[in-house]
């Protein structure tokens, strides 16, 4: 599956030092997230929200027009590792925007960032490029995959839950979220469940919560793996008296279909629609505008991941050429962020305040996560220091 958006048309040098010809050339940005399949509506989120940051900025970025090039990577490393190598070899494009989950950004990392192609992650972070396998020519607009599960390590820990039930997918990010939780959590684990991530039926997980009544559940379930375990949870009559503790698994992509059983339980996040600040006011306004839903984190962090490049391309004036002054202006990330105070760390990922959410329902009847508390700020992953790279 390929969809291709070409996104403005003529364009004016407006004072760049470039060259008619460069003048004429379109920068080409390639998005390869998650269109099909149960995990579909996280990729339409990324998509989205990076769309409406190119319609804000007028489909230019340092004076050029932009085309962008999305693609289905299927939830499938192999077809990621076909499609960009497709969007790199055949699009040529200048920068690769993606993907959703860390395997995928596993398998297409080597063959993108060894091109010396720009790799923006509007979603996975994992711990494998984050510390002595970081790389100048990734950077990542979401957060590093242990933190939004730190958060939650912790609030159980300052709330004194003696007894956790621990359930998440069998894939990298899993692992990286349980070992996020444990990093503050320091009480029992009653049980460590990783689960396939094409898990539909959560009934035999949720007989082991019930019999052996743990204080609280954390969980990572993004997608179709949260609407269905929400569900199921809720329908179970665990959801009154097992608080959940999630991250992931009830946000803006999930909520339209999770709606009232979802409503009362926690995540952890770097943003929600309700964050108090103008850029986000307008963002979250303009989007449910645009698509009459409300956005995730996804969309979010998509978004800023199109402003960073456009932050970059008119510090070089539009020139491309320079991987090395690319690269720095990548690193100064000079652009507002909709979540308010942004810089990267030295591994090319963020450091940022982190929340507790809560879910709600709206007076409108839309469905959204809120603030509850802050619970880091300015906080950086733990693996930075270990980072080699010139970045």
């Amino acid at each position: 599956m390929k969809t291709q958006l070409t996104l403005a048309a003529t364009a004016l040098l407006l004072g760049t030092a470039m060259t008619p010809a460069l003048a004429q050339e379109k920068i080409k940005l390639g998005v390869i997230v998650t269109l099909s399949g149960p995990a579909a509506a996280l990729g339409q989120q990324v998509r989205d929200g990076f769309a409406l940051a190119v319609k804000d900025l007028g489909s230019k970025m340092g004076g050029r027009d932009v085309e962008v090039v999305v693609v289905d990577d299927e939830l499938k490393p192999d077809a990621a590792v076909t499609k960009v190598k497709g969007l790199l070899e055949r699009d040529k494009v200048d920068f690769v925007i993606g993907p959703i989950f860390s395997n995928i950004l596993q398998a297409i990392h080597r063959p993108v960032t060894e091109s010396k192609t720009f790799l923006i992650s509007p979603n996975a972070g994992p711990s494998t490029f984050a510390g002595k396998d970081c790389n100048p020519f990734f950077y990542v607009t979401s957060y590093q995959n242990d933190q939004v599960h730190e958060i939650l390590g912790k609030v159980a820990q300052d709330r004194g839950y003696k007894r956790m039930y621990l359930m998440v997918p069998n894939y990298q990010a899993g692992k990286d979220s349980v070992a996020g939780f444990k990093l503050d959590y320091k009480g029992e684990i009653v049980e460590e469940s990783y689960m396939p991530l094409n898990t539909l039926d959560f009934q035999p997980e949720l007989s082991k919560i019930s019999s052996q009544k743990p204080d609280a559940l954390f969980t990572f379930m993004p997608g179709g793996l949260g609407v269905n375990l929400v569900k199921q949870y809720r329908q179970a009559g665990l959801a009154d008296s097992i608080p959940v503790l999630s991250a992931f698994t009830v946000d803006e992509s999930t909520l339209p279909a999770q709606q009232d059983a979802a409503v009362g339980m926690f995540g952890g996040a770097n943003w929600a629609p309700n964050l108090d600040n103008p850029q986000n006011k307008k963002f979250v306004a303009s989007y449910e505008a645009a698509y009459n839903v409300v956005p995730g984190t996804y969309a979010f962090q998509a978004y800023d991941a199109a402003m960073l490049i456009d932050s970059a391309v008119k510090a070089v004036k539009g020139d491309l050429s320079n991987k090395d002054a690319v690269q720095a202006a990548l690193k100064k990330a000079d652009f507002t962020s909709l979540r308010g105070t942004f810089k990267f760390n030295a591994n090319g990922y963020p450091i940022q305040d982190f929340y507790l959410t809560k879910v709600a329902k709206r007076p409108d009847g839309k469905f959204q996560t809120e603030i509850v508390q802050k619970v880091f700020e300015n906080y950086g992953d733990r693996y930075a220091k270990d980072c080699k790279a010139a970045n």
